[in-house]
């Protein structure tokens, strides 16, 4: 395969003058490229700018030329192949699934429709993020094995998913939109029953339970299949370091190496399950508690890959971690907007860090926090999160409005798809980039503009360059 090189420049179309995240579509050998794209070759694009004045909104198409100029460039190298892409989204929490069934049947037929269908007006999400029982924004919390204070359940006999029969049952439905999608799922806590301290907040597993907890995510999945959902992946616990969150679990990371490689492992072994399991699942300051699991040979064998979010320490944490163990997968599974926060602020750093950050990071998923909560940024537990913003608010019965969240997964999950491979892609001081060949052949050049000003580059395929001009801090998605 022979390189292809993008570089971007200004556009003369005042209606081009607002982009900063591009997808760019082309195939991946030099026939191919004077093929399908000669010098009057339609390129078609898709812009979202910061001061929400246009959000994912296709432009006026423009054309290839042979421009010279001093602009920066952007180059892109398709023989240069990376990870493959999984895909983008969101928590479906309960609370998600709650505020959303408060839609007359037909808004929320045409919603679920427009996140998960393939539809010109939809942005295709391809992978979706569970809890397993309650998270911190369901209304209330609850574990499939909940019991009167003091007793036990060693072989959970009254292990249950009726408390998760709504989300089940929407799951069915987005399964009938999109069957491809695909499901990693985490506990935000135990049962109660088998912690230490004996509350949903905090606490640890006793080690007598680790046993037991390694069926409770057997019957888990299992239960689940039935249901016909599959669980492709599960982290052992969201947040393991984070135990006041309600609920949670303290749970280091020489507690999660022993539960995985004595308990978890073997008993999805012994069961024949195929769900892939993923340690860590916290934040970016920490890689040394994924190294330190991935460093066991003995807990290594069971592992796919390691889990991050990042509210703190630095994306390049997740190329840490695969340096120190390149077979194994990255997964980027969380990261909130705020309802404090501005849609510019969010829409540029999330894009760069979320999108980006992560898939230049060797991540095979991007997903933001929550899909959906109501205008008060409920439901959500006693001492759950009561900031946290959904990417779609539900006002009313006829009524939803989507936020920047909405904006900043579906520039990405409307036009990368699952099976598609991240290829290499410069990067300029002002200008971040990552790019992706796609299973039909094009390309998607993903690039967002970190300064206030205006950015002019060059897009260039061969000889054949396209100027753009890209207003500060804003997205944009080009295809041809």
């Amino acid at each position: 395969m022979k390189i292809i090189k993008i570089k971007s420049s200004f556009l003369k179309s005042a209606a081009l003058s607002g982009v900063a995240l591009f997808s760019l579509i082309s195939c991946g050998n030099r026939a191919a490229v004077e093929t399908e794209t000669p010098a009057n070759k339609k390129i078609e694009f898709w812009l979202t700018k910061g001061d929400e004045s246009v959000k994912l909104q296709q432009q006026n198409s423009f054309l290839f030329s042979n421009v010279s100029n001093g602009f920066q460039t952007i180059e892109i190298d398709g023989s240069q192949q990376f990870q493959t892409v999984d895909g983008f989204g969101y928590t479906l929490t309960g609370g998600s699934v709650q505020v959303i069934n408060r839609l007359s049947a037909a808004k929320r037929k045409a919603l679920l429709n427009e996140i998960f269908g393939s539809a010109e007006n939809a942005i295709s999400v391809s992978y979706l993020r569970l809890s397993v029982g309650a998270s911190d924004l369901d209304g209330e919390v609850f574990s499939y094995n909940d019991l009167p204070t003091g007793q036990t359940d060693i072989n959970l006999e009254k292990f249950s998913l009726a408390r998760d029969k709504d989300l089940i049952a929407m799951l069915k439905e987005i399964l009938a939109i999109n069957p491809k999608i695909k499901i990693i799922a985490a506990p935000w806590s135990p049962p109660v029953w088998m912690k230490d301290n004996g509350s949903s907040v905090g606490g640890s597993l006793k080690p007598e339970f680790y046993g037991v907890y390694a069926k409770y995510f057997v019957k888990y999945i299992q239960g689940m299949k039935k249901e016909g959902i599959t669980v492709n992946a599960i982290t052992p616990q969201n947040e393991p370091l984070h135990p006041g969150n309600n609920p949670s679990l303290l749970m280091t990371s020489e507690m999660q190496k022993d539960f995985i490689k004595n308990h978890l492992g073997p008993e999805f072994k012994k069961s024949g399950i195929s769900t892939k399991i993923v340690v860590y699942d916290h934040n970016c300051n920490k890689p040394e508690y994924a190294i330190n699991i991935l460093d066991d040979p003995e807990a290594n064998k069971y592992i796919d890959g390691s889990a991050f979010h990042l509210y703190e320490g630095d994306i390049s944490a997740l190329s840490t971690v695969h340096n120190a163990h390149p077979d194994k997968n990255l997964y980027f599974t969380e990261q909130w907007t705020g309802s404090r926060d501005s849609f510019h602020g969010d829409l540029n750093w999330h894009t760069k860090n979320v999108i980006i950050g992560s898939m230049r990071n060797w991540s095979k998923i991007a997903l933001e926090w929550n899909l959906a909560n109501d205008a008060s940024f409920q439901p959500h537990t006693p001492g759950g999160c009561t900031e946290c913003k959904g990417a779609i608010t539900i006002n009313s019965s006829e009524e939803f409005t989507r936020n920047v969240a909405y904006y900043i997964i579906g520039h990405a999950s409307k036009f990368i798809p699952q099976n598609s491979v991240r290829i290499a892609s410069t990067q300029t001081e002002t200008l971040a980039t990552a790019a992706f060949k796609t299973p039909s052949g094009k390309t998607v050049l993903i690039v967002q503009n970190d300064s206030e000003n205006v950015e002019n580059f060059n897009i260039k395929i061969n000889e054949l360059s396209a100027p753009v001009s890209i207003p500060g801090k804003s997205a944009a998605t080009y295809i041809f």
